[in-house]
Parts: structure tokens; C-alpha cells; sequence
């Protein structure tokens, strides 16, 4: 999968071959070579209207209940094919709240009601009997279409409800042995996990009770059912996501000619930084300031994904077109962080004590997990990081001293300890000098990995001074690399369409340039 924590070349096994194809398709006109403006002369995606032109249009409540119903198919499908660890799971309520309060009380309430029914003289089965209708229902959904008729055929004659009723008119229906054969029927149709939970059903007297944890046991089995449903349809989710999220996205954009809006921000301010940059070389001593600036499209979106990675989810609100892949990208923006605090760490022990701890390479490596250990929930506000900072030092001097002793080599002074203790410290700020040098690193290191022209490719050099965080740079980067290439596959031709109207001034209109989707 293309998510999961192995390190792999980028974009290997993220798609198939045809999927890869439409994408050079629908993509062609971001190549560094084509930045012309014939390169951008076909169909746009979006259907934009100039405001001054035309008055804004009122969007009904049936579309806006049409594009969330879009917008959640979308998601879970997205969610299913990339994440090979999603699952359906039980909701509990938090103890104690006033939801879980009131769904206890009118659970309990109806159970009551069903046991003084069924203790009543004659026995009322009205509840009773449509509990067995929908425990049949249950029992049914079980079965495989075209498969087990015989079993099929059995549970709708047992759990005949008509018959059911009949038998209650002349007081005679048998709820006990109705529930043994439901609970004989779940163990048929479980989930290895779920047999203690029938078995346990078999030991309890009470028929209200059993009734009761019937229901209970049905509701995981059907989220096992659900969960293996959803482990059987995920290659196939795999084979067509990308024709399946651009269509619905086309489909939300026909809905909501502003769903694009945050990502044209996006992009734009790639642009206009990329523009501000330009400026300031055309302005050195030498350089030719009469010739127009250039922008290459595919550099101008790769340093679009770039700032995901430094992207404010407090303050800024997330590019449309990646609004499934927010959560995932966010954790690795947390992960990248902490690593930039270690390579910085690491680094500045090196440039400080590097001469005393030479030829000590597992010290480098317990020094690390102090790190690692202590930058655990950085992410979190209440985190302090200059104190935090400051324990490292100060465990980091110890460590190092304590190595130092057990070769028989002279310790570091108070002076060499005070001195590396404030370096660690200074790290806290975003611009220190430090933090900057790591981070241009990173930056390069995650550019080249965009940079790469064949998935196939394995990834490229680490520079200098990343050494202690390779492994798991490249592992992030892998992932990060492989949530890009199937962004751009899928919403390729809607960067396009931005693209040229934004470098080139020309207005998106129509659907998108959506290729001819193959055989799968």
C-alpha cells in the first residue's frame, strides 16, 4: 500500500500502468519544457464566471445536500483504497455523558417493557415477534447473494413471523427455542474472534437477557461483516480511484462552482513566491532584468506540496483537492518537525563535542532516543519546547560523560556542558540558524524526491548532515512522495486548468479535460 511504514522507491505499486498513462495525459501541459502559452491552449476543468459579469448563483438545498452526499462517497472511498488499516468500529458514547445516560435509560426502558410482556398473563409477543423479524433480517444480510439458499431457506422458515403470530394467538410460541437456533445460526455465521461471545450467549438463563446480548453480538458481527466487505472491495477501490474521485469531484464542482477556490489560493501563492524570488535574481549585479520571468508549471506545483509541510491547520484552511489527504499529511508535518529538532541536536553535538565522542557511534544512537523520546507530543499546545529543549542537554551531558568515564577518558567541563545546554536551547526559535540550515536540507532532500521523473527510480542522496534521521526521512518521504503522485493523478487536470489561467491569464471553462478511461 502506498502508505504503510516500509521504505520503497516513490510511487512503485501506488497505481497501475493505464492509471499512470491518463495521468501523463491530463498532465502533459505541466512539463518544465512547455511553458508556453501553447501549451495550455486546450479545454479547462472548471467552470468559472467572472463576477462582474454575472451575478452570483443561488445554490438550492437539494444541491448542497447532492455535494456533501458527493463530498462523504468521495472520502470514504479515498480512505478505503489508501488506508489499508481503516475499519468500521463500534461508537461508545463517553461515560458518564448525558447521550450515553439517555441511550441506557431507553435501552433499559425497552427491555423492561419486553419482559413484563412476556411475564404478563396471557404473554404479549407483539415486541417479541418484531425482534425475531429483524434478528432474521440481521441473519440474512449475513449470506452471500446466490449462496447459501438452503441456509436461507431455514432461517425464513424458523423466523416465519407470520407463522410466529399465529402461534402467539393460541399462547404457543417457544421464544427459548426461537433463541436457540438464532444463537445455533450466529455461531454458523461468525467470525472466529466472535465464538466466545456466542458460547457465553448458550450459558445465560434469562430469555430477556439473551435477547438482549443477541443484539449485542449482531451488531460486531456486522461490523465484521462490514470490515470484510471492506477488505474484499479495496483492490478494486484501488484499480479505480482515480476515475472514480475525479468524476465526483467534477460532479461537486458542477454543484459548487466554488470548490476550487481555496485551491487556486494555494497555488497562487506558490506562484507569487516563485514570482517575489525571480525579482530579487533579476535584481543582482549582471543579471539580464529585461527579459520577463518564466515559471516552470510543474516547479511552481511541486513547491505548492511542498508548503503542505508547513502548512498552519489553526489558521489556514486546507487546498480543496486534498481535503482527504489532510489528516494524513498533518501527521507527517508533526513527524517531520521532530525530526528537524534531532537532526538540529544532532548537529550541534557534533559541531561542539564531535571530537571527544569520535569513534562512539552507539552513543550517537542513545542520544538520539533521548531526543526522540522527550519530542514525543510536541505537536501539542501545551507542549513547552524550550524546557523541553533544556532536558535534553542536560540528559544528553550525562549520557556523553557517563560514556566518557566507562573508556577512562577526561569528561566535559562545566564551561563545554553550559555551552552545548544553550545551543539546544537557542533550537526553539524557528529562525536560528541552525533550524534554517536543517530545514533548507529537508527541503532540497523532499524536492529532489518530487523532482523524480520515473516512479521506478530509487530515491536520491541525502545531504549532508541529515545522517541520523535518513532512515526515517526516507520512509516519510516515501509516503509523502506516493500521497503527491496520486493527488496529481487524480486532480491533474484541474491544476492545469488553474495553471493556465494563472500563469497565462486564460479563463477555465467547461468540464475538466478528463481522459478516456480504459479497461480495468
Amino acid at each position: 500500500m502506498p502508505f504503510n511504514d516500509e521504505k520503497q522507491c516513490v510511487g512503485e505499486d501506488q497505481l497501475s500502468d493505464a492509471d499512470s498513462s491518463r495521468l501523463s495525459e491530463s498532465t502533459a501541459s505541466l512539463s518544465d519544457c512547455e511553458c508556453s502559452r501553447q501549451s495550455f491552449t486546450s479545454d479547462s476543468s472548471s467552470k468559472s464566471s467572472s463576477p462582474a459579469s454575472s451575478p452570483p448563483r443561488v445554490v438550492t438545498l437539494d444541491e448542497v445536500m447532492a455535494t456533501a452526499k458527493n463530498l462523504v462517497n468521495l472520502t470514504l472511498a479515498h480512505e478505503i483504497a489508501v488506508n489499508e488499516n481503516f475499519q468500521v468500529k463500534h461508537a461508545d458514547l463517553p461515560e458518564n455523558s448525558l447521550a450515553s445516560r439517555v441511550k441506557s435509560i431507553v435501552h433499559q426502558a425497552y427491555w423492561d417493557v419486553l419482559e413484563s410482556e412476556l411475564n404478563a398473563e396471557p404473554p404479549e409477543y407483539d415486541h417479541a415477534i418484531k425482534l425475531f423479524e429483524e434478528i432474521r433480517e440481521i441473519l440474512l444480510s449475513f449470506l452471500t447473494p446466490g449462496g447459501g439458499n438452503r441456509l436461507r431457506n431455514q432461517i425464513c422458515e424458523v423466523l416465519d413471523t407470520d407463522l410466529i403470530r399465529q402461534q402467539a394467538q393460541h399462547s404457543a410460541v417457544d421464544i427459548p427455542g426461537l433463541a436457540s437456533y438464532i444463537i445455533s445460526t450466529m455461531g454458523k455465521l461468525c467470525a472466529p474472534v466472535r465464538d466466545d461471545d456466542v458460547r457465553k450467549l448458550k450459558a445465560t438463563g434469562n430469555i430477556v437477557e439473551v435477547l438482549r446480548q443477541i443484539f449485542q453480538v449482531l451488531e460486531l458481527m456486522s461490523m465484521d461483516m462490514a470490515n470484510f466487505l471492506i477488505r474484499s472491495f479495496r483492490p478494486h477501490f484501488q484499480r479505480q480511484l482515480v476515475d472514480y474521485e475525479r468524476s465526483k469531484f467534477q460532479e461537486i464542482l458542477e454543484e459548487t462552482p466554488s470548490a476550487l477556490d481555496k485551491t487556486t489560493q494555494w497555488i497562487e501563492e506558490s506562484i507569487n513566491e516563485e514570482l517575489l524570488s525571480l525579482s530579487e535574481i533579476t535584481l543582482t549585479p549582471g543579471s539580464d532584468s529585461s527579459s520577463k520571468p518564466s515559471l516552470s508549471p510543474t516547479l511552481v506545483l511541486n513547491n505548492s506540496y511542498l508548503k503542505l509541510l508547513q502548512w498552519d491547520h489553526q489558521k489556514k484552511v486546507f487546498p480543496e483537492t486534498l481535503m482527504t489527504e489532510e489528516a494524513r499529511l498533518q501527521e507527517l508535518t508533526e513527524k517531520l518537525n521532530q525530526l528537524k529538532i534531532i537532526a538540529c541536536l544532532s548537529l550541534i553535538t557534533s559541531n561542539t563535542v564531535g571530537a571527544v565522542t569520535e569513534g562512539l557511534p552507539e552513543l550517537a544512537g542513545r542520544l538520539k532516543r533521548i531526543s526522540a523520546v522527550l519530542l514525543e507530543g510536541m505537536c501539542e499546545k501545551t507542549f513547552n519546547l524550550k524546557e523541553v529543549l533544556n532536558s535534553i542537554g542536560v540528559k544528553s551531558c550525562v549520557e556523553i560523560n557517563k560514556t566518557l568515564m566507562e573508556r577512562g577518558l577526561p569528561t566535559l567541563n562545566a564551561e563545554v556542558q553550559a555551552n552545548l545546554i544553550g545551543q539546544f536551547s537557542s533550537v526553539e526559535k524557528e529562525d536560528s540558524p541552525i533550524r534554517s540550515l536543517i530545514d533548507k536540507r529537508i527541503q532540497l532532500y523532499l524536492k529532489s524526491l518530487l523532482s523524480l521523473p520515473s516512479p521506478k527510480k530509487c530515491l536520491p542522496p541525502m545531504p549532508g548532515g541529515l545522517a541520523v534521521i535518513q532512515q526515517e526521512l526516507e520512509v516519510l518521504g516515501c509516503q509523502y512522495a506516493n500521497i503527491v503522485n496520486l493527488n496529481k493523478q487524480v486532480y491533474g487536470p484541474f491544476y492545469a486548468n488553474i495553471l493556465r489561467k494563472l500563469l497565462f491569464g486564460e479563463e477555465a471553462a467547461g468540464k475538466t479535460d478528463t481522459p478516456p478511461s480504459s479497461a480495468n
